[in-house]
């Protein structure tokens, strides 16, 4: 059972000002998540190998392929200055 006390805590830690009716109403909502776990751990998982998701998963990313290529000349058209290969700038400090 979710005590007062317990709703108190909980509400320091998550850094929420709950009214009376609100500590009640959430106390009542954690109290049925933890019946529903309780309900849970009754069920037999013996040779049920362990998951970290329910369906089945995969990378979806695709391979990392350099497609543009070294085009350091046309790149450097763009530039205001180049100097050995790379971009000229301002400098930012002294």
């Amino acid at each position: 059972m979710i005590t007062d006390e317990i709703m108190e805590y909980v509400g320091i830690l998550a850094k929420l000002e709950l009214s009376p009716k609100e500590k009640e109403a959430a106390g009542k909502d954690m109290d049925s998540m933890l019946q529903y776990i309780d309900k849970l751990n009754e069920l037999d998982t013996a040779g049920v190998e362990p998951m970290s998701h329910v369906f089945p998963v995969k990378n979806v990313f695709r391979e990392d392929v350099v497609t543009n290529g070294d085009d350091r000349e046309n790149i450097l058209q763009n530039a205001p200055g180049e100097k050995d290969g790379m971009f000229v700038v301002p400098r930012t400090f002294d």
